[in-house]
């Protein structure tokens, strides 16, 4: 059932591409401290900028939605949540706080796992922090309302017993240094995945656990760039892959290297960007590339206000002054007028 079992990962070879992924995401670890040194003060601005998106992307991939003009407020916790929605956006603000505010590593436990869904959860769902009480399924709603089941987690009978092994054999593929350990906080969260030990919100707890794994073994990426914006922008791959390794993972049958090469590339494409940030940031004045990057990682339309919430340290002028030239150049549009002006990335 769980690929990370000792004797099951023994048997996986990697091959020369994972291997390879695998070196490129070692050595921008090793390079991490360069960039963080080089320009402090536009560290400040990705942090910010990074735990929005992050809690934007997460619930936005799982179809929770806030309407723009209340969900930076709400994420940054200057307005109080109205409704589930807004409680689960601040929530995942919330936990990514907790997660980046350790001044050791997190022991992965059950318990810790349960922390990040009460987190993340609505207070409204009376199950937050606790394995789901009865049995799930992972459904696909067809375009014709048809539902579809894709996959068939493990009951919750089940769950208590699969978490303490999951975790407890996580810590000694680590303890051991058995396996590396990008490839076992992949197979970690792969495995949570098809567990599905949640009622609700598995998804979000994954995203935050990915994270906070990767913390525990000093790849601190995320604090700057959100991989919940990577994985929402390849979010057709990232359920493709969930979907193919799924298949024969109760007789331990399935195959997880689509899996390990995808978190790989996510893990790569975010110091790649973030490398790239910092060294653009080198070639022109800081505040503007910053304005400009910000412009250009929106996903969805933006309002002038959006980009003040995100670029707190950075005069309106600028701001606008920005804008206008990348609409020159036509890398964005803009639509309407006044205070209801919306801003949209050409694509």
């Amino acid at each position: 059932m769980l690929i990370l079992d000792l004797q099951k990962l023994a048997d996986i070879s990697i091959p020369v591409s994972t291997g390879w992924l695998l070196g490129s995401c070692m050595e921008a670890r090793g390079k991490q401290d360069l960039w963080i040194r080089q320009k402090p003060e536009v560290l400040e601005v990705l942090r910010e900028q990074a735990m929005i998106q992050s809690a934007e992307s997460s619930n936005r991939i799982e179809g929770i939605t806030v309407s723009p003009e209340r969900l930076r407020p709400v994420i940054q916790g200057k307005v109080q949540p109205q409704d589930s929605s807004e409680e689960e956006l601040l929530g995942y603000r919330r936990a990514l706080n907790w997660i980046f505010t350790r001044r050791r590593a997190v022991e992965i436990t059950p318990a810790v796992i349960q922390r990040l869904h009460s987190f993340s959860q609505s207070a409204t769902t009376g199950d937050a922090g606790e394995w789901k009480s009865r049995d799930n399924e992972i459904i696909e709603i067809l375009p014709n309302g048809e539902r579809r089941v894709l996959f068939v987690p493990i009951s919750a009978r089940e769950t208590p017993d699969a978490m303490v092994t999951l975790c407890r054999n996580y810590r000694t593929i680590n303890n051991e240094e058995l396996l590396p350990p990008l490839l076992s906080v992949a197979t970690f969260i792969f495995d949570l995945l098809c567990i599905h030990p949640f009622r609700d919100g598995n998804c979000r707890v994954s995203r935050l656990a990915t994270t906070l794994m990767l913390e525990s073994h000093g790849f601190i990426v995320p604090r700057f760039i959100s991989l919940e914006r990577l994985i929402e922008e390849t979010q057709d791959d990232y359920y493709q892959v969930l979907s193919r390794c799924s298949e024969g993972w109760h007789e331990g049958a399935n195959e997880i290297l689509p899996w390990w090469n995808y978190l790989l590339r996510t893990i790569r494409r975010a110091y790649q960007e973030f490398e790239q940030k910092i060294e653009s940031a080198e070639a022109r004045p800081a505040k503007s590339e910053l304005v400009r990057q910000t412009v250009l990682d929106q996903v969805e339309e933006f309002t002038l206000a959006d980009l003040k919430t995100l670029l707190p340290a950075v005069s309106p002028q600028l701001i606008k002054k920005v804008l206008a030239n990348l609409k020159e150049s036509g890398q964005v549009r803009l639509q309407g007028r006044g205070r209801g002006a919306r801003w949209e990335v050409v694509r």
